[in-house]
């Protein structure tokens, strides 16, 4: 199993410097890794550096909490493309959703939906699982199919806890036979939990750790 090219190499740290998106991209460059996901202000840098690598840019939109407006998600998402972004990884109104409000959840997914694919790029809608019910993981799996969003993801990171794979059961659940491929984000950090994930039906891995697995694969194959 080739665990890099399942791996959106992520470094979201509001701290985060020039210096350190350079090095995040050499990182993903050196193990080929799927795309390298940053904020917004940090998508021209990583797509200077990506450029005429097989590393894809990937942006952030509402992040961490989902709270922005619609529009300002749009424009968001918008600029992030202008700037050089192949794939952009939207958080959800995770407040509408609780209160039951699924058709503002529904409309914003699909107002991100458009941007992304009228300019030929990927949406990945990240629920945050660690807030929801069975029901509400469900209500989502179903926003997600019927607007034709790329992927549906668990976590930001920033949550009260990062993915699971209890998670991932539940999208395999309600998705059935939907094309909504599934992306577990947050607390990734061994190669075993990597594998476990991809094994499960996971087509992207959201980890900062992305380096230390690939290690601990080379670590086990010499050994």
């Amino acid at each position: 199993m080739s665990l890099n090219q399942y791996i959106d190499h992520t470094y979201l740290k509001p701290f985060a410097t020039e210096a350190d998106i350079v090095q995040k991209c050499s990182e993903a460059k050196k193990y080929h890794f799927a795309s390298v996901c940053v904020n917004p202000c940090n998508v021209p840098v990583a797509a200077r550096e990506l450029k005429g690598s097989d590393v894809h840019t990937c942006s952030v939109v509402g992040f961490p909490f989902g709270t922005h407006t619609t529009q300002v998600k749009v424009f968001e998402a918008t600029q992030a493309i202008e700037n050089g972004a192949d794939e952009i990884d939207m958080v959800i109104n995770v407040g509408k959703l609780v209160e039951g409000n699924e058709e503002f959840v529904k409309r914003e997914v699909a107002a991100l939906v458009e941007v992304c694919h009228s300019r030929g790029r990927i949406l990945k809608v990240i629920i945050e699982t660690c807030y929801l019910t069975e029901e509400q993981i469900g209500v989502m799996c179903r926003i997600v199919a019927e607007t034709g969003a790329d992927f549906i993801k668990t976590s930001t990171g920033y949550g009260s806890r990062g993915a699971s794979y209890e998670d991932i059961a539940l999208f395999k659940k309600y998705l059935k036979d939907a094309p909504v491929k599934m992306k577990a984000s947050g607390g990734i950090r061994t190669a075993e939990e990597a594998k476990k994930y991809v094994e499960m039906g996971c087509a992207r891995l959201g980890t900062s750790n992305g380096v230390g697995i690939m290690e601990g694969l080379e670590a086990a194959d010499s050994y």
